[in-house]
């Protein structure tokens, strides 16, 4: 089982998917970053991990369907919208789905899972909630949703703090707690700990088995290997490093996934009770290799 973001944990999602027999592999991934776009329900995390799994995610864009047109957004713009959330006309098609299906009843996780059919997945993918939560930074120009401050102001204003509305009521749903409890394996993806993993973790938690949980260091050689995590730690105030990362997981993951080039920082993960597995961590070929170390490691 995956806990993911839509980046490094999705991609790693698609190299657990090629090394386990189908049908093995559920993705629990974040809707915290959810929002709502012309009366459509946009989950970027849960689409971004469907989109990697089916093989059509758009790498170059770094979101949304591979080849997408923006027919319908540019006839929004000609009409007075304000296009800033750029969503495709494949792209559309998912969200137009999902919320037919939750308009006729179905839940966030049924609609989901019934888009894992749809688009031929050999994994299931769960969203950490049926509630909403959304996540919300505080900047030194007023509180921004999570959209708003990375797309629409690419994380311009100066952050200040980060709250996630509506986590406090928000409880996983039947179907997650059943894979976590029959997971031989829990990897907490190398997803931004502060805003993709955090969310998910504050969700489920509390179901995990820390002797069967590993978590993959989203930070290499003082670098993300994609997004804005090394920026947004040092802005929380948390030194951007695989150690501190290591602080943050040590309750829920009894491994820690450090990369070969941060080899000397594994002493002193192990000092805070972890066993350290060290490997190369960037997934060059789709993340296969990282998905077979992970497994022969347990």
């Amino acid at each position: 089982m995956l806990l993911a973001g839509g980046t490094g944990g999705a991609k790693l999602a698609v190299g657990l998917q090629s090394v386990l027999p189908p049908r093995h592999l559920t993705v629990v991934a974040n809707t915290a970053d959810d929002d709502e776009f012309w009366g459509l329900l946009v989950c970027p995390d849960v689409d971004a991990v469907l989109y990697r799994l089916a093989g059509i995610f758009n790498e170059q864009a770094g979101y949304g369907v591979s080849g997408d047109t923006f027919h319908v957004l540019e006839a929004l713009s000609r009409i007075g919208e304000d296009g800033w959330f750029r969503i495709g006309d494949r792209d559309i098609a998912t969200h137009l789905v999902r919320d037919d299906l939750m308009r006729r009843g179905a839940t966030l996780t049924e609609s989901t899972l019934a888009l894992c059919e749809r688009f031929n997945l050999n994994a299931h993918v769960l969203p950490m909630s049926d509630a909403q939560v959304r996540t919300r930074f505080a900047t030194d120009e007023g509180e921004l949703s999570f959209q708003q401050y990375f797309v629409r102001e690419r994380l311009r204003p100066r952050l200040a703090a980060v709250r996630f509305a509506g986590i406090e009521s928000a409880k996983p749903s039947h179907e997650v707690v059943s894979a976590l409890r029959d997971a031989e394996l829990v990897v907490i993806g190398p997803s931004n700990p502060m805003i993709s993993v955090e969310p998910i973790l504050r969700v489920v938690g509390s179901h995990l088995h820390r002797a069967r949980t590993a978590a993959v260091t989203p930070i290499v050689g003082g670098a993300a290997l994609k997004g804005p995590t090394v920026e947004m730690m040092r802005a929380l105030g948390v030194e951007p490093n695989p150690l501190e990362v290591a602080r943050i997981y040590r309750e829920v993951a009894g491994t820690f996934v450090l990369d070969e080039r941060d080899r000397s920082l594994a002493g002193e993960i192990e000092g805070l009770g972890y066993r350290v597995l060290v490997c190369d961590t960037v997934m060059k070929d789709g993340g296969r290799v990282l998905a077979e170390a992970l497994l022969a490691h347990v």
